[in-house]
């Protein structure tokens, strides 16, 4: 059996698969896609594994109930081998597999209505957002894809070449989002909602500043006018939703490819890019999934609600991102991801059988976090957290690694540690030299940074975008040696635009120095430490 579109429409071919256990679409993919291509409602930027595991997944839903009768564009604006080598070979269809905790898998099938690389179909997108049917373009491109700005708050070098160049010249996601609402302006300014499902606090707002930044800046150079300005910010004409998404969707499994060959399938193989992205044909995730959306779409929207989406206002969204983001998932997730890197772990399920990383894992969220967790009322912050310690973390059947969640850890930390630092600082209630594992957390990343494990052997970084500034600030740390320590970290410490907050007024600056400064104390010293801080 091979996934493509031709196997959906033949019967016999179609019984095979539901042999295999193989939920399939109930509509037609073919004619979808011909609809969809001539009025489109809704475009996606960012074709990776969280698009083709959970949003996609969403409009199939209603597609194959009849609720929805046009599909999804998806667009990639980093990995363009993505399109290339998994899109178009299987007709832009997706394998999604659900893996629950006793091992069983669900599997079905859902389709992307066309595919796009925006280095080469920058015309065709243009033409997309001129259409006046298109009602949403949502995004999930990480949260590095919204930064205009290093950690020291300076414009990058490439967000100002986008910001000095006409917008036919963009090159940056942002500088398309601009470039193509410019287009929407120009052909009669329907209204249109501009949506981030990415993973991080905010995220409409982060995407409305870069967007109205970068256009205000061709504005400034003449190449776009001010009534264009004021239509961006006009919510009622293009709003930016707040959201928040959540559903562990990791690198294709070994497992889920030996099972899916076991029952027939065919070029199920996983494809590495040259950007280092791990794809497949097929798609592994956990079971569990949230997406809350600020309910602010001007043109209208798909009926999500219906698969399962919560649609509200904008304060509700920002108290689950926030539970989520800073206190019940994210910040357990960046701890096991730095530590199990250290500890030569492959597994955050495997982690999570190591007494010591889960009790690191239950401090953080139960003990540090849930005091300050924001409660969104649509479900309980407690619930939420029992749910991903015991289940979803815990999985052995997601495959997720402490090397993938620890890239960009620059861009989350801030996030996924400060924000809960600068909540104690501001309440009286709650003494800020309580805190005990974030503390450990921050700490590790800096040894984390010297490459070397707590075995004292080489090992591979994970990429990150302030990478060369981190290690090049390190210099001189000898991870086998305390006494190498000369105050290197001071200024990262101090950097509010890092952290959230400026460590060393919150009185953790020497805590976490002199954590890591045990850290460097020989092998082992890293597992010897955490012990140590945990058990007093």
């Amino acid at each position: 059996m091979k996934l493509c579109r031709r196997a959906l429409s033949d019967p016999a071919q179609r019984r095979d698969w539901m042999s295999a256990g193989v939920s399939l679409p109930s509509y037609d993919v073919t004619a979808m896609s011909e609809r969809t291509v001539k009025n489109p409602t809704w475009l996606h930027f960012g074709a990776g594994n969280i698009f083709r595991g959970f949003i996609a997944r969403l409009n199939h839903s209603l597609l194959d109930r009849g609720l929805a009768d046009s599909g999804i564009i998806a667009v990639e604006t980093f990995d363009y081998e993505i399109i290339d080598r998994i899109y178009d070979p299987f007709d832009n269809l997706a394998l999604s597999v659900g893996m629950a905790a006793d091992g069983s898998l669900e599997l079905g099938i859902a389709a992307a209505a066309e595919a796009i690389r925006a280095d080469r179909d920058m015309e065709r997108l243009a033409e997309i957002f001129r259409s006046p049917s298109l009602q949403m373009a949502s995004f999930t491109i990480t949260e590095k894809g919204y930064a205009l700005t290093d950690m020291n708050g300076k414009v990058t070098a490439a967000a100002r070449e986008d910001m000095t160049s006409p917008p036919e010249r963009a090159k940056g996601v942002m500088s398309f989002a601009a470039r193509l609402l410019w287009e929407r302006f120009r052909s009669g300014g329907e209204p249109v909602a501009m949506v981030s499902m990415d993973n991080c606090s905010r995220n409409g707002e982060k995407l409305r500043g870069a967007v109205i930044e970068t256009a205000d800046a061709w504005r400034k150079s003449g190449f776009v006018g001010g009534d264009f300005i004021s239509w961006l910010a006009d919510e009622n004409r293009v709003s930016f939703p707040w959201s928040m998404i959540d559903k562990i969707t990791p690198r294709p499994s070994k497992t889920v490819y030996d099972a899916l060959t076991a029952r027939g399938l065919e070029g199920m193989d996983t494809v590495v890019t040259s950007r280092g992205t791990h794809i497949a044909p097929f798609t592994n995730a956990e079971i569990p999934q949230y997406l809350v959306i600020e309910d602010r779409f001007p043109a209208g929207r798909p009926k999500l609600e219906n698969a399962g989406v919560y649609f509200t206002d904008r304060e509700t969204v920002n108290r689950t991102e926030t539970m989520k983001v800073c206190t019940c998932l994210n910040p357990l997730h960046t701890a096991l991801a730095i530590y199990g890197c250290l500890l030569r772990y492959d597994s955050i399920a495997a982690e999570m059988s190591d007494p010591i990383l889960r009790g690191l894992a239950e401090r953080i969220g139960c003990r540090e976090g849930l005091p300050v967790a924001a409660d969104p009322g649509i479900f309980s912050p407690r619930a939420f957290l029992r749910e991903v310690l015991e289940e979803r973390l815990p999985n052995p059947y997601i495959p997720d690694t402490p090397q993938r969640i620890a890239a960009d850890t620059s861009r989350k930390i801030s996030i996924r540690c400060g924000e809960t630092i600068k909540v104690y600082m501001k309440r009286p209630d709650l003494d800020v030299s309580s805190l005990i594992a974030i503390p450990l957390v921050i700490a590790a990343w800096f040894r984390y940074l010297l490459g070397v494990g707590d075995d004292l052997l080489p090992m591979e970084i994970s990429s990150d975008p302030l990478l060369p500034e981190l290690k090049k600030g390190l210099t001189g740390i000898d991870p086998g040696s305390s006494g190498s320590y000369r105050g290197q970290l001071k200024p990262f410490l101090s950097n509010a635009g890092l952290f959230a907050v400026d460590l060393f007024e919150a009185g953790l600056g020497e805590r976490i120095e002199n954590l890591f400064v045990k850290m460097l104390a020989g092998k082992g010293a890293v597992r010897r430490t955490l012990e140590d801080v945990l058990a007093s």
